[in-house]
């Protein structure tokens, strides 16, 4: 019987098809940068780790598309580099994808119901957008089917599932405000296998290829944090790694577009960045294989899109509320007790002139203990560089 296109692996896949080696290798090197595939790859050289990839069956996804805009979708296709998403699509075999597929129609659903036959639990599902739990046919029907019985009879075929984006990670746009078709995430009615959740508006597609080749690699995911998210790539706040940290921690701060402090770069917490709450690997591994495309780098405050509590429930322009304000490991460490921030050392400036910088400006209302209160010291200082004492 001859294979089918997908029963081979990703290097006699990409060499049938004709893809360069040295734009595999720039791939492998990207993709190394991101996380961890399988047993410290990370550390692997484009080489060794191209030799490694290029041994992997090459894996079967299933896409499906609930309450969504096509945002997710879209972020894999809308690279800079063309090469970049035709190997993409050359690594995994998207057996079925309702909007990149040349099926409709029966086709379509012929097309679905083969790959669930032909990769009968363990191909990857993948899913893009909330759930209607209150779906009567109104909100979500496909080929005939409620939203919620489509996803339970592909998941259940599946070997996981990846909920792609905030929306199918825990509801997003569609769960927001009154939330009138009872939308939520996948994980809340997928209980019979691991749920994979890679939030994000849209979440960066390295993050999506490196989750699907650890689990083509080594038959279950990688570690998730408490939320089901990869901790390799949402193990840290956007606040670490942010290029506009030095001056949150000297509590310089732009206090509206455009400003002169917008313009030279400045904080934009009291814009309503969500950074110091946000978990994301959007600081460091940025979109379109473009330096600085992503919200803060192109001047915009983070919205939390990949915290449940945060994003879509948080108002925009809101000041985060930090729970955890700690400068950067220059400086000592600041020490708290009883919810009011003592700044022992916030670094040389503190010391000689007593300023209280960083974290210390930012969540000395939040430890007040004043609710309701979204002032911050210094919020009406003309030159925006925070509170002296």
């Amino acid at each position: 019987m001859n294979k089918r296109p997908h029963d081979d692996s990703i290097a006699a896949h990409l060499e049938r098809s004709g893809v360069n080696r040295r734009d595999f290798l720039a791939f492998c090197g990207k993709l190394a940068a991101v996380a961890p595939i399988g047993i410290a790859m990370s550390r692997l050289t484009p080489e060794a780790m191209a030799a490694e990839l290029g041994a992997i069956r090459r894996p079967s996804v299933i896409w499906l598309y609930l309450q969504e805009c096509t945002g997710c979708t879209e972020t894999l296709i809308r690279t800079s580099e063309p090469d970049i998403a035709d190997l993409l699509f050359n690594v995994i075999s998207l057996d079925y994808h309702e909007t990149l597929m040349a099926a409709a129609g029966k086709d379509a659903e012929n097309a679905l119901q083969a790959a669930m036959k032909a990769n009968d639990g363990k191909f990857i599902c993948v899913v893009e957008g909330a759930v209607p739990t209150k779906d009567d046919g109104r909100f979500l029907y496909v080929a005939g089917k409620k939203g919620t019985d489509l996803l339970h009879e592909v998941t259940s075929r599946s070997a996981a599932v990846v909920a792609i984006g905030s929306c199918a990670s825990w509801g997003g746009v569609a769960s927001a405000g009154s939330n009138p078709t009872g939308a939520v995430g996948i994980n809340e009615l997928v209980k019979n296998k691991p749920v994979i959740n890679i939030p994000g508006c849209p979440p960066n597609p390295y993050t999506f290829l490196a989750v699907a080749l650890q689990v083509a690699k080594t038959g279950k995911p990688p570690a998730l944090d408490a939320l089901g998210r990869p901790k390799f790539a949402y193990d840290r706040l956007i606040h670490d790694h942010c290029p506009r940290r030095p001056h949150f921690d000297a509590g310089r701060f732009a206090k509206t577009f455009g400003d002169e402090g917008h313009q030279q770069g400045w904080c934009l917490y009291r814009l309503g960045c969500k950074g110091p709450v946000t978990h994301s690997p959007c600081s460091t591994r940025h979109f379109n294989e473009i330096p600085d495309v992503w919200p803060i780098g192109i001047g915009h405050p983070c919205f939390g899109c990949t915290e449940k509590s945060i994003g879509y429930t948080l108002p925009l322009f809101s000041l985060a509320p930090i729970n955890d304000a700690v400068p950067t490991a220059m400086y000592p460490p600041v020490e708290t007790s009883r919810g009011v921030l003592q700044a022992t050392a916030t670094g040389t400036a503190g010391l000689v002139g007593g300023v209280l910088l960083g974290a210390g400006y930012v969540a000395a209302r939040k430890f007040s203990n004043q609710p309701g209160d979204e002032s911050v010291p210094g919020a009406n200082d003309d030159d925006g560089k925070g509170a002296a004492s």
